[in-house]
């Protein structure tokens, strides 16, 4: 017996052009971005009632799908996820043999079938009918036993697949996904997901880097430079020496802000009034007014306040005027957020 891998053989073997196989590949976008279009216009109070429902969840959400729409399904499940919903995916098959008692009463299922009438998923409609969990189904037949079963139906019928024979879900699995994609950021928006809360989901990775708040990167208490008003300027300069970030900040007796100066600044000033300038004290060489954020701000506002101002540090600020930190550009350059 050959160990040979079996060759799977067409009936005709096609030969393509360059031309033919570009335009293929336009027809199967214009296909799929058609379905997803008519889908949009397509969308009616069904789709709220489901937010509607999500959004009042004290538990999970449970999303189940066979073939190529569990795949669809896992992806909707951690899209979910992450933006604020607590989610789960659940293999059908898996479920029938001991998987069902991760699902209570309390969870609402997300079910994806195109047919509604896969024998995976209808196997399983009397146990979800049991226990008493609201099930919203997304499928392109709405008369199917899937439908009959649900709380909430939405329709995703496509006219046709990308695919000539009909045989290979292709448009019907993106109008899933992105009705899968429409639901996660409805639901995001009706639960007041913020920046911030993406922001605790995600502290690994690109997403997490840009999303990381000052104050996690601020310098802060004495690792901030700072002088008086009054300071005279060979004592500025040791301070900005001695705390190597390129400036220093100038309070007031309440430790307020009342400016900045910075290496650029000293060095306009030596042109300008050459050694003369050491005789000055700090409010006669601070840049006044200076450029600031906020703790609770993203590391993104920062960079892109340094990047439109082409300066290099921001003074960290309180509502009442008092100095939080500073940041450096050299701190956003060492998350590798850019």
């Amino acid at each position: 017996m050959s160990s040979q891998t079996p060759t799977i053989r067409t009936k005709d073997k096609a030969t393509m052009k360059k031309e033919d196989i570009i335009q293929t590949g336009k027809n199967v976008l214009e296909i799929e971005s058609q379905a997803v279009k008519r889908l949009a216009s397509r969308l009616d109070d069904n789709f709220a009632k489901a937010i509607d429902l999500l959004s009042q969840a004290n538990s999970r959400v449970i999303v189940m799908g066979m073939g190529k729409s569990g795949i669809v399904g896992r992806k909707i499940a951690s899209t979910l996820a992450s933006c604020g919903t607590p989610a789960l995916f659940i293999h059908p098959a898996e479920a029938g043999h001991g998987d069902l008692g991760m699902i209570v009463k309390k969870d609402i299922l997300i079910i994806i079938s195109y047919s509604g009438d896969t024998r995976e998923i209808v196997d399983l409609l009397a146990f979800v009918k049991r226990i008493g969990v609201k099930l919203i189904c997304i499928t392109g037949n709405p008369t199917s036993r899937l439908a009959q079963y649900s709380d909430i139906v939405l329709e995703a019928w496509v006219e046709k697949e990308a695919e000539p024979s009909g045989m290979v879900p292709t448009a019907s699995s993106t109008a899933a996904l992105a009705l899968g994609d429409a639901l996660a950021i409805a639901l995001m928006r009706k639960k007041g997901f913020s920046e911030q809360d993406f922001a605790f989901v995600h502290p690994m990775g690109q997403a997490g880097k840009k999303l990381l708040k000052i104050k996690t990167l601020m310098h802060k208490g004495r690792q901030v430079p700072s002088v008086g008003p009054d300071t005279p300027m060979k004592e500025v300069l040791e301070e900005i020496s001695g705390k190597k970030l390129g400036m220093t900040c100038v309070f007031d007796k309440n430790e307020r802000l009342l400016g900045i100066i910075t290496d650029g600044d000293l060095r306009r000033m030596l042109q300008k009034h050459g050694n003369v300038f050491l005789e000055k004290s700090a409010k006669d060489c601070m840049t006044a007014h200076p450029a600031t954020i906020d703790k609770e701000d993203l590391a993104t506002k920062a960079l892109n306040i340094m990047e439109e101002q082409k300066i290099t540090s921001l003074v960290v600020t309180n509502t009442e005027g008092g100095v939080e930190g500073l940041i450096h550009l050299h701190d956003l350059w060492r998350t590798e957020m850019f």
